[in-house]
């Protein structure tokens, strides 16, 4: 069960490392209240830490224990190896991932490659430095030799992500601008007219500047929430300023809910050129799925897949979470069982994420009880998943990692090889302007040359967004002004 109540207590000697400290206590006790004693402080204490020029000092009531710093080392990735040390053998929990809380661990190993470190070296220093898993130091490097030929290289060169805000129900664990369109039927129509008005001035500014757009995403939210007359119409909207005569690489819409999906919509996109989509069940369990908040079965999502393969598409990516409320190692062989008689041709493995913004989240702290699988069988479920992966020939292409996550595990994508996301990976490497349209869309300005990002958010609100739309397409414009190109 979690416990969101529980109280952690820190006597910590430097409060420079009080920020690693707690990201390693946070790995082992998700979700307490971790809290930092002032110096002097006689309460009583969960762990007390010395740190100093040789050593880490740990202590809790019951023990102590001393590591010694590798002076070769960052003084912060020595604390951080202590404490995650340490509270390893406290817990007897086996995190793979080590120290590393970045949301992309895979750039590590890419930057060493690009230096002509060896595959060997570079296992070695994720084990030496964050005390990362040999399966996860491969999986890194597995994803970097992937995406480095993909990696975007040319300033000039762009893609363009879409957002649609609204979803048929809101799940549990979403924390996403998604209104449930039951109750924001009368926002549609304005935010599609907002929304096309954006269109075509980006679409206006991207061709006077003379970029060239390598995919084009349509995601959300759900795209298909909307109704079929209403999709068809943005998505024509969509291939005519981004996608015809563009000659781009990839034009994908993530579907995402079964439920949302029809004959109509699915003929519309074969009809606008789309090559790649995503049906996301989550989980083949329909306990589960009614528990989450998703209205569709099992069975949907399977008659779902069969009806768009026998409109031809050929690039169809899964998505499934790991960590589900409920689910344990039985109900995860279950999903993966039911994947592989439909064999999609990418798969995405999420680790369920507990997001303050969730409902989740929120039964939680109201002591809503949430049975999950301890680590090991965490880490069981993860196993089934690259089995699947494995099966269906799929090797992993791209890979990141959010904080919250249960069981401080990953999400990675698989796909058969050329079926691969071309947006994920450019999204994810963040070495390629984005240009983002839509209420919450983030649109990223990368400098390559000055290996910096700059950022502009829409607002979230839909209404909002709406009202103030000549103004995100003014910010946006002078934010893209700034490359100079």
């Amino acid at each position: 069960m979690y416990n969101t109540n529980k109280e952690y207590k820190v006597k910590l000697n430097n409060l420079d490392f009080r920020y690693d400290v707690f990201q390693m206590i946070n790995l082992f006790y998700g979700f307490a209240d971790i809290r930092f004693l002032e110096q002097g402080c006689e309460e009583e204490y969960n762990l007390s830490i010395e740190v100093n020029e040789e050593k880490v000092i740990l202590v809790t009531m019951s023990k102590n224990e001393e590591f010694h710093i590798n002076k070769n080392h960052k003084l912060k990735e020595e604390v951080r190896k202590a404490v995650f040390n340490f509270l390893t053998k406290d817990t007897g929990k086996v995190l793979p991932w080590g120290t590393l809380v970045g949301i992309r661990p895979s750039k590590k190993a890419l930057e060493l490659l690009e230096k002509g470190i060896s595959e060997e070296e570079i296992v070695k220093a994720f084990k030496e430095i964050h005390e990362t898993s040999e399966e996860k130091a491969r999986l890194c490097i597995e994803v970097a030799k992937y995406e480095r030929h993909i990696v975007n290289k040319d300033e000039k060169v762009i893609s363009v992500y879409i957002g649609m805000p609204f979803c048929p129900t809101r799940c549990v664990y979403c924390s996403f601008t998604s209104n449930p369109i039951g109750s924001c039927k009368s926002l549609v129509a304005p935010y599609l007219q907002a929304l096309t008005k954006e269109i075509k001035a980006l679409s206006n500014y991207i061709k006077e500047r003379n970029l060239t757009i390598e995919s084009v995403y349509f995601g959300g939210g759900t795209p298909t929430s909307v109704n079929n007359e209403e999709f068809e119409h943005i998505l024509k909207d969509i291939y005519n300023y981004f996608v015809h005569n563009q000659n781009i690489k990839e034009f994908t819409v993530e579907c995402g809910r079964p439920d949302s999906i029809t004959y109509e919509k699915l003929q519309s996109m074969k009809k606008y050129k789309v090559d790649r989509i995503s049906i996301n069940p989550q989980t083949m369990n329909d306990k589960t799925l009614k528990l989450i908040g998703r209205n569709h079965s099992s069975q949907d999502a399977i008659d779902t897949f069969n009806m768009a393969r026998e409109l031809g598409f050929q690039n169809i990516n899964m998505d499934v979470i790991i960590g589900l409320p409920g689910e344990k190692l039985e109900e995860v062989n279950n999903t993966c069982e039911e994947l592989l008689k439909l064999k999609p041709d990418s798969l995405t493995v999420h680790g369920m994420s507990i997001k303050r913004a969730s409902k989740l989240y929120e039964n939680m702290i109201n002591n809503t009880k949430y049975e999950v699988p301890d680590q090991q069988e965490l880490n069981e479920m993860y196993k089934a998943t690259v089995s699947l992966a494995t099966t269906l020939e799929m090797v992993p292409y791209y890979m990141y990692r959010q904080k919250n996550m249960v069981g401080s595990m990953e999400n990675v994508g698989y796909s058969q090889r050329g079926k691969e996301g071309i947006y994920n990976i450019q999204m994810i490497e963040e070495k390629q302007t984005i240009v983002a349209l839509g209420a919450d869309a983030v649109s990223k300005v990368v400098f390559l040359e000055e290996n910096r990002i700059e950022r502009f958010g829409n607002v979230k609100d839909v209404r909002e967004y709406v009202n103030r739309i000549d103004e995100m397409i003014e910010k946006k414009i002078a934010l893209l002004d700034m490359l100079g190109i």
